[in-house]
């Protein structure tokens, strides 16, 4: 027998398929990546130490409708999370016949999580999931209505656990006693958790609202600005620079100090730009380079595969520029 683990790499989502592997069913770990989470070496990493197959698939562009209009809201920042979740199984479930899977399992453990993993969430991620009583739950399961693997005997319900709560000293236990090492910290996994990136993505919504999936690359890296329609981002360090030169796109601009030592910048015009705008982010970039205390500088400004043209501008004081979101 076959089973699909909502497999996201960490210890919980790990425990779970343990479980389920010693009752002698087959596991295949499927991740979906947006831009938000999901993907990663950490991830290929849990699957090889489980010994399970791992799928990881694309879905950001259709992700963006849950992000827009999720049906429960949002946590305290901008993550569905009720919505995401049931999204992802939904997902899953879908693959059940493509994979020739019967059922699929999650690391959720109730009351963990205070929007996400309580019972009505549980439930409300079910019904939203399209696949009532395929959804197992191993870590929480005999605290939980069994579900049809466990009804149709397809699984023992004895033996699985009934952990609730935010503590995690059973399953740091259970590492141990499954030898599972290198596991990825609990927190941190999702970026629309963090309220930083959560400012800052409400911005980019508020100038461009139904940009694609693409647009949001930006939002990572360097310090972000958006005194006009459009963003900033202005690299801190040499990585980020490389970070920001690899992602500019056709219709960005990039800038930087012609005579000195400094940062990239990557204008991203939401939807257009004038030549004010321009210069004013010229100036902004300069402000953070060696040639901030110089009366004029010039800053070159050019597109991807298109033409260099130069910018002579007065470095931004300290007390003008404006605010970083």
């Amino acid at each position: 027998m076959l089973a699909i683990s909502l497999f996201s790499g960490g210890l919980d989502s790990q425990l779970a398929v343990k479980l389920i592997q010693e009752q002698g069913i087959e596991v295949i770990g499927v991740n979906f990546r947006t831009p938000f989470f999901g993907g990663g070496a950490a991830l290929a990493a849990a699957a090889r130490q489980l010994g399970i197959r791992l799928e990881v698939q694309d879905c950001s562009q259709e992700y963006l409708e849950v992000l827009r209009h999720p049906r429960y809201g949002y946590g305290k920042n901008m993550n569905p999370c009720i919505d995401c979740h049931g999204f992802m199984l939904r997902k899953a479930c879908a693959l059940l016949p493509e994979l020739g899977a019967r059922f699929v399992i999650t690391g959720e453990v109730l009351g963990q999580r205070p929007m996400s993993q309580t019972r009505s969430s549980l439930a409300a991620v079910e019904k939203l999931s399209g696949c009532r009583g395929l959804v197992l739950r191993p870590l929480s399961a005999r605290l939980l209505p069994p579900t049809v693997p466990e009804l149709e005997g397809w699984v023992d319900r004895e033996r699985l656990l009934d952990i609730s709560g935010r503590s995690r000293k059973r399953q740091m236990e259970l590492a141990q006693q499954y030898g599972l090492q290198d596991y990825p910290s609990p927190a941190g996994g999702c970026l629309l958790t963090n309220e930083g990136y959560a400012r800052r993505l409400r911005r980019l919504l508020a100038l461009a609202p139904e940009c694609d999936a693409e647009a949001f690359d930006i939002l990572r890296h360097g310090r972000l600005f958006s005194p006009g329609p459009y963003l900033l981002a202005v690299g801190r360090k040499a990585e980020e620079n490389q970070a920001l030169a690899a992602l500019a796109r056709p219709g960005d601009y990039l800038l930087k100090v012609r005579s000195h030592p400094g940062p990239l910048g990557v204008l991203r015009p939401l939807p257009s730009l004038d030549e004010a705008g321009l210069e004013a982010a010229a100036a902004l970039v300069a402000r953070y380079s060696d040639a901030a205390r110089e009366p004029r500088v010039t800053v070159r400004v050019w597109q991807p595969g298109g033409s260099e043209r130069l910018l002579e501008v007065t470095p931004l004081k300290a007390e003008e520029t404006p605010p970083a979101l």
